[in-house]
């Protein structure tokens, strides 16, 4: 009976140890454990990734701005923001007046420089006037011809038309309003000629050229989906003045929905080589207020692990600090962990 008795005694002393210590409130206290995957750490060879912000703009060719091509009145507006035109549809009508005065006082000194050329040509001939004043005739000629041309232009330009297809996307034309070619009056935009105006740093613009690859989303955010994609057209030759960054056009080549023009995007520019470096899955990072932080694990526990990184690839980043090859970090899950967590691996 004793030993029945103290067999039943090691035998529940047995199941309170395996319930794990009681707490003050009598519940057990079990440290809980976080289902995670994790990477390896490895030394990869990648393609290095320029993060910058841009806005959807008009490519050069796709773009139209028109003005008067002289101070005149706005006689009528036939368009307005937002409408889609044809090339060589008219836009706004100017007051032809003044212009139509011009052309008509510019054909008339041609006529009289053609007058006067032909009688100086005539009187040289003949003996009367030296070779010297048929030439200067001829000067004068020359200079009525080219204004008289100048005028007639000017007067066919008094309906501004649209020089492209596309939307009307500025209309600044009031009717009746005095207007000088400072001004711009309307802007067309071909919505399928579209580009990315990317600002780079001077850093980054150096390792990229014309053609690298560029994947463009709606914001900077880590869990931001692709919205399009394209290639670098070109590269600003100058530091911009205003915002110390280096213009960078891409010309985009797919999209997954419409671009606006004026949108804020965000593009994932790959640079020029590659880079063999320490290197973990960009899940793995957990930003925190000094840096990044990332849980590597060892017997079952995540250790917290203060990293400095390096140039960023497509789905890699470079570690240059705080890790080794051959490592082993959290990546789904590492949000939310404390340190010294007990984590476990599920199979595959």
């Amino acid at each position: 009976m004793r030993r029945y008795r103290s067999l039943h005694a090691l035998a529940a002393l047995l199941a309170v140890l395996a319930c794990g210590k009681k707490t003050v409130d009598g519940e057990a206290d079990v440290t809980p454990v976080v289902t995670v995957e994790t990477a390896p750490v490895t030394t990869a060879s990648f393609t290095p990734i320029v993060h910058a912000v841009g806005v959807v703009v008009s490519s050069p060719k796709g773009y139209a701005e028109l003005s008067a091509p002289a101070p005149s009145r706005v006689a009528g507006v036939l368009v307005t923001a937002g409408q889609q035109v044809r090339a060589g549809d008219a836009l706004v009508r100017l007051d032809a007046a003044a212009l139509r005065a011009a052309s008509s006082g510019a054909d008339a000194t041609r006529d009289a420089a053609q007058s006067a050329f032909d009688r100086a040509t005539r009187l040289a001939q003949q003996g009367i006037l030296p070779r010297k004043a048929v030439d200067q005739a001829s000067a004068d000629l020359a200079q009525a011809n080219a204004a008289a041309v100048s005028a007639q232009r000017m007067y066919a330009l008094s309906t501004l038309r649209s020089p492209i297809s596309g939307v009307v996307t500025k209309m600044n034309a009031v009717t009746g309003a005095s207007v000088d070619p400072a001004q711009v009056l309307v802007a067309v935009a071909d919505p399928h000629e579209l580009q990315v105006l990317l600002q780079l740093s001077p850093a980054d613009a150096g390792g990229i050229r014309p053609g690298s690859a560029v994947t463009l989303f709606d914001s900077d955010a880590p869990s931001a989906k692709a919205i399009g994609h394209g290639a670098v057209a070109t590269i600003g030759e100058a530091i911009d003045s205003v915002t110390r960054a280096v213009p960078v056009r891409v010309r985009i080549t797919s999209s997954t929905r419409p671009l606006r023009l004026g949108e804020t995007v965000s593009g994932r520019v790959a640079s020029a080589g590659s880079t063999s470096a320490i290197s973990v899955p960009a899940a793995a990072l957990v930003p925190d207020s000094t840096g990044f932080t990332v849980y590597v694990v060892r017997d079952g526990v995540a250790y917290a692990t203060a990293v400095e990184i390096g140039t960023r690839g497509d789905s890699l980043v470079q570690i240059t600090k705080g890790l080794t090859a051959g490592q082993t970090v959290v990546t789904t899950g590492a949000y939310g962990l404390a340190d010294s967590s007990k984590v476990t691996v599920p199979r595959r």
